[in-house]
């Protein structure tokens, strides 16, 4: 199975070795392929279909960190995230992640988290969502308890899940709000408290690691 040229570069970024089993780039995995550490994927907001996506542009209030957006462009690569355990956990890459799991999502490109706290997002006032820290530096605003929807107890391409904020109890939120400047036309990301429609996100675009002992 042929790898794309981006695909090939994450896996050298990560130091993967391509030859430990079958990968799954982008439109290639199969339905309902689970989701493992390691895994480089894109979150798609389910109502909008916008991609969750970050770059190196600070937002202009609240905290001045890395912003945090949904971008219409599928074909983005800086909508790519690495799915990772939190520090000291003794799960490896290429292990399934349970629903209920606490895991961190790096941004691939700026090698920074996901992350969120209690300053206000620009555009709705609910809790900002930012990218924070580095390949050595991350703390508990960057933890999410994975949420599988529905009876499924591992991570799955096809299922829906929510990503609740361990520090602030916000859910991995976005709406139809965008910006018109800096980001114009990619949608606000930001955190709310409350279950809604608007919070949920399925995995879709990336290259996905086989099962730890898969052939």
């Amino acid at each position: 199975m042929a790898l794309s040229l981006l695909a090939l570069s994450a896996f050298l970024l990560l130091g993967i070795d391509l030859e430990e089993g079958s990968v799954f780039p982008a439109a290639a995995a199969p339905e309902g392929v689970e989701i493992t550490y390691g895994s480089v994927i894109k979150l798609m907001h389910e109502r909008t279909k916008f991609r969750l996506h970050s770059h190196e542009v600070p937002y202009g209030s609240g905290s001045g960190q890395q912003s945090v957006t949904g971008s219409p462009n599928v074909d983005d690569s800086n909508s790519y995230w690495i799915v990772r355990p939190v520090p000291d956990s003794s799960a490896k890459q290429g292990d399934v992640i349970q629903s209920r799991t606490i895991i961190r999502l790096q941004h691939m490109r700026t090698r920074r988290w996901l992350h969120s706290h209690l300053h206000a997002s620009p555009i709705s006032g609910n809790l900002e969502v930012s990218c924070f820290g580095g390949e050595n530096e991350s703390d508990t605003g960057d933890f999410w308890w994975l949420e599988v929807e529905g009876s499924g107890k591992t991570w799955r391409q096809d299922q829906r899940v929510r990503l609740r904020h361990v520090d602030t109890g916000g859910y991995l939120h976005s709406h139809d709000k965008k910006y018109t400047r800096i980001a114009g036309g990619q949608q606000e990301v930001c955190g709310v408290r409350d279950k809604r429609p608007d919070n949920v996100w399925l995995a879709a675009e990336g290259v996905y690691l086989p099962v730890s002992g898969s052939k």
